[in-house]
């Protein structure tokens, strides 16, 4: 009998079971690959010991808040991978244009198990409701594939900071964390790669991936005004950014990390955002790198300050990957005002408004702002960074952050438009991480520091910190590379 891959922990289910005829669906959406996803191997294990056909569904929306071409764009090459890798092990992967809901709801005769993979946003949650809504007779299971561990299981409420997570994790890990290769299996499934649905597009028709993107920009015209950055989608264009992460930029990574100007980063947050590549991959990967044991995390974690050096990049690494990620995902999950100025903690809202009244140093319009005209030349190397890849320096958004509170006139002001600038050109924005990286701009996960103007005891920076702490002039160097290519 076919043994169930997937903790009990990361899975969710409504009571009941169908008595419906029809397939096991994955309706892939949050977790967009086939590899280590845990949503997708148990929707194999239930067709398996059910003995019913299995096939994957992604719904294609003209409207995910806030996505634009870029956005689109890099999806589309992971998509075009994943249906690429399941054609040749005979499972069917299918597109359906428009709302989830209405496609489950055309949907419904030709299904008797849903399983869907976990968003941590409002929007993601909603889709979902409205797909269980769609679907009231059927047996539908929701599995959490995105983290190491289940955001319930690791803590029943929101969390204050770090510090205060980071001991409920080391208490339960490696949680399910197993070894071996991200191969996909499929044998003893019947094949499903050629079937017809009503209604959905096959894409294993589908030639290549322009093909594809030609097939998107017709369906639901998606917003071009932001160009497509240096960043290609795709499990295999992860693969190979950890592959050189860990081969070349690792070994540093506890003490440079933070520096602009160096390598010492994965570059995967963008995979990570799209689900294209696994967290418990990267860690695993990165474990074997050192040719440690995932029994050996917690220790690592906990202790990171007393290993030798290349145990201490380790340890920095997993600490970013797990306890700060994944306190992002345990804030948006129990604070819904997660992308509100109200999801701040009452000393930093307090605070703030206290200095209301503080002059600025400087005023300007959105559209300086947002093409990099300010007066201050880190920001603006920080803002072309962002505008040309895609992705910005994870100290350097801290600082790009911080200015934008320094320079507007309303705290809430500030955090609407830090928010609008960062999802409108990362990749890796409109997820958990960056709506806790603004929020901590502003406090959140933070403590009160030395009173100042405009920030009060918000925590701030400025153009001197980073001249003390860095070469500025390797960062600039690198950025204006990027207008020479």
């Amino acid at each position: 009998m076919d043994v169930n891959p997937v903790s009990q922990g990361r899975i969710s289910y409504r009571e009941g079971k169908s008595q419906r005829k029809g397939d096991v669906v994955y309706w892939m959406q949050q977790s967009q690959r086939v590899w280590r996803n845990p949503a997708f191997e148990f929707s194999k294990h239930l067709a398996t010991i059910s003995s019913t056909p299995f096939w994957v569904l992604f719904a294609l929306m003209a409207d995910a808040p806030e996505a634009n071409g870029r956005h689109y764009r890099f999806m589309i090459q992971g998509l075009f991978e994943c249906a690429q890798a399941l054609r040749k092990k005979g499972i069917g992967m299918f597109l359906g244009i428009g709302n989830p809901a209405e496609i489950m709801g055309r949907l419904q005769d030709q299904i008797s198990i849903l399983v869907m993979d976990k968003g941590y946003l409002n929007w993601q949650r909603d889709l979902r409701k409205g797909v269980k809504a769609a679907l009231p007779a059927h047996e539908i299971y929701e599995v959490e594939a995105d983290v190491h561990i289940p955001v319930e299981v690791v803590s029943s409420k929101e969390e204050y900071a770090a510090a205060t997570l980071r001991p409920k994790i080391l208490k339960i890990l490696p949680y399910d964390l197993i070894s071996g290769d991200a191969s996909i299996e499929t044998s003893g499934l019947p094949p499903t790669w050629n079937k017809t649905i009503p209604g959905l597009i096959n894409m294993a028709g589908i030639a290549n991936e322009a093909e594809l993107w030609k097939l998107t920009v017709e369906s639901i015209k998606p917003d071009d005004s932001v160009p497509p950055g240096h960043f290609i989608g795709g499990y295999s264009q992860a693969k190979k950014r950890l592959d050189v992460f860990l081969r070349d930029r690792i070994h540093g990574y506890a003490e440079f990390r933070n520096h602009p100007g160096m390598q010492h980063f994965s570059d995967l947050s963008p995979y990570l955002h799209f689900g294209q590549i696994s967290p418990s991959e990267i860690s695993l990967r990165a474990l074997d790198q050192f040719d440690a044991r995932p029994e050996q995390m917690s220790d690592l974690i906990k202790s990171k300050g007393n290993h030798e050096p290349g145990y201490r990049d380790l340890a920095a690494f997993l600490e970013e990957l797990i306890v700060r990620r994944e306190l992002s995902c345990n804030f948006c999950h129990y604070n819904h005002a997660y992308d509100e100025f109200q999801s701040l903690p009452s000393w930093a809202k307090t605070t703030l408004y206290d200095h209301l009244a503080d002059p600025r140093p400087h005023e300007y319009s959105l559209d300086r702002l947002e093409n990099a005209q300010t007066d201050d030349h880190y920001w603006n190397l920080a803002q072309r960074e962002m505008l040309v890849t895609g992705k910005m320096n994870n100290y350097m958004r801290m600082y790009w952050g911080k200015k934008l509170i320094e320079w507007l006139p309303d705290p809430e002001l500030s955090y609407r438009l830090m928010l609008w600038l960062n999802n409108k050109y990362e990749l890796d924005g409109r997820d958990p991480n960056a709506y806790a990286g603004v929020a901590w701009c502003f406090g959140k996960h933070d403590r009160p520091w030395q009173s100042r103007p405009v920030f009060g005891s918000v925590r701030y920076m400025n153009k001197a910190g980073l001249d003390r702490k860095f070469d500025m002039n390797i960062y600039a160097q690198k950025i204006e590379e990027l207008y020479d290519d």
